[in-house]
């Protein structure tokens, strides 16, 4: 099926004070960072956003895998899908939008999800962001270019037959809003129609590794490890 795609008191009130302007400072340094970078100029002692986007069908193991990458790598997970359902549960006006177009197995509006991104990335005192699920749609990848201004690093994708997918999401039982099997259908339509030409995007850009999601969580990560140790001395 994937076959077609190439190889995240006073003294009280003084503290919470100090600790937003810090994290306004480091969100300020950090895209202040990638401007300079875009002109040929690296700001000494900043570190730029290092970008991981992690992509795959429902049940491909990503969200497994990401675990792995931050407990070895410190990386900041920041899940697309977690992010939704927060929103979800917040019950903010977009919630119930949310929680309809899931159920429906469409994609939610890029701008929605890039903002929440966004949101945690501004919070996180991490330069390096594992993105998971995300982008589904050349749309998502568009907006997110655009809003944060930035293109990923790095590109995964978890390549996994379509049937040992589906098992794998029926059996989970996480309680998920979109974990049965009439959603996942959808969704794995979804993803074949809407996220196969991002990742032929960004196989053309030579951003794009390719996991084969088959084995042990352990043996699926050692193919994962390479690419990131590769960075580690550069990204820090």
């Amino acid at each position: 099926m994937w076959r077609r795609v190439a190889s995240l008191s006073s003294s009280v009130s003084s503290s919470f004070l100090a600790q937003t302007a810090s994290r306004l400072n480091t969100w300020e340094s950090l895209t202040t960072g990638i401007a300079q970078q875009a002109k040929g100029v690296i700001a000494p002692k900043e570190k730029t956003p290092f970008i991981t986007f992690v992509l795959g069908g429902p049940g491909s193991g990503k969200g497994t895998q990401c675990i792995k990458i931050v407990e070895t790598f410190g990386f900041a997970h920041l899940s697309a899908g977690d992010l939704l359902r927060r929103e979800i549960a917040s019950k903010s006006a977009d919630g119930a939008m949310i929680l309809n177009t899931i159920k429906e197995g469409k994609i939610v509006p890029s701008q929605v999800t890039v903002k929440l991104i966004q949101k945690e990335m501004e919070l996180s005192y991490n330069h390096k962001f594992l993105i998971d699920g995300f982008p589904r749609t050349e749309e998502n990848r568009v907006s997110f270019e655009r809003i944060i201004g930035v293109e990923p690093n790095v590109v995964l994708f978890f390549d996994c037959p379509e049937e040992e997918m589906v098992k794998r999401v029926l059996n989970r039982n996480e309680g998920r809003v979109d974990d049965n099997l009439e959603t996942i259908k959808k969704r794995l339509t979804v993803f074949q129609a809407l996220s196969l030409p991002v990742i032929n995007y960004y196989s053309e850009k030579g951003k794009l590794y390719t996991i084969k999601a088959i084995g042990t969580e352990d043996e699926i990560f050692e193919q994962v490890r390479p690419i990131f140790a590769a960075f580690e001395q550069t990204v820090g």
